[in-house]
């Protein structure tokens, strides 16, 4: 991947999951201890959950930057008048339009275009995975072991293309979302692995 690309990506994913939680800030659901729970946290808990799937590591990362992206959005979806919108859309939009610069600039096309529903699934946790590494906290990134939840989806999804039933090239049945979003992500992290071995 292009430097420039990478770049991008790490600005724009979590700009665009402030553009997208802002507005959520303003949907209250319940009250626990004092504390309100908005449509902004329940998303942030989901996506959490969901990544615990993946790496326990890599999903307390994500929590602590999204909690942290979540007090910033509450701060400025307080704004007078329609500031809280336009700081959410011009980082909605704003956010996107430049991934599509750095893939322009990396000569290719963004997985949001062919499959855009496990693309902003997977970004955040994409996020993460580049930040452990630019950090230079390469042994996390090389612990994939035979056991874990990232192993077990590649064993998942070598014996998906070699059923003649469900490959892809056989025209079998429509993959869940989820699936290929773990399946995604696991193909990332073992590129990472592979390519960090010393």
């Amino acid at each position: 991947q292009h430097p420039f690309n990478i770049a991008v990506h790490l600005i724009g994913i979590p700009t665009i999951m402030l553009g997208v939680l802002i507005p959520l800030t303003w949907v209250e659901l319940f009250t626990i201890g004092g504390t309100e729970i908005t449509l902004a946290t329940l998303l942030i808990v989901a996506f959490f959950f969901f990544y615990l799937t993946l790496d326990t590591v890599f999903a307390a990362a994500f929590l602590i930057g999204a909690l942290l992206l979540l007090v910033l959005a509450e701060r400025l979806g307080n704004l007078s008048g329609n500031g809280g919108w336009i700081v959410a859309a011009a980082c909605f939009f704003g956010g996107y339009a430049a991934q599509f610069i750095g893939h322009a600039v990396e000569k290719s096309m963004p997985v949001l275009v062919k499959h855009p529903v496990q693309a902003n699934l997977a970004a955040p946790f994409f996020t993460v995975v580049e930040l452990f590494k630019i950090a230079g906290l390469r042994d996390l990134l090389l612990a994939i072991e035979t056991d874990t939840p990232v192993a077990v989806i590649q064993r998942l999804n070598v014996r998906r293309i070699n059923d003649p039933a469900t490959a892809p090239s056989a025209g079998g049945p429509r993959q869940d979302p989820l699936l290929d979003v773990r399946l995604r992500i696991s193909g990332y992290l073992a590129a990472h692995a592979e390519r960090d071995k010393p």
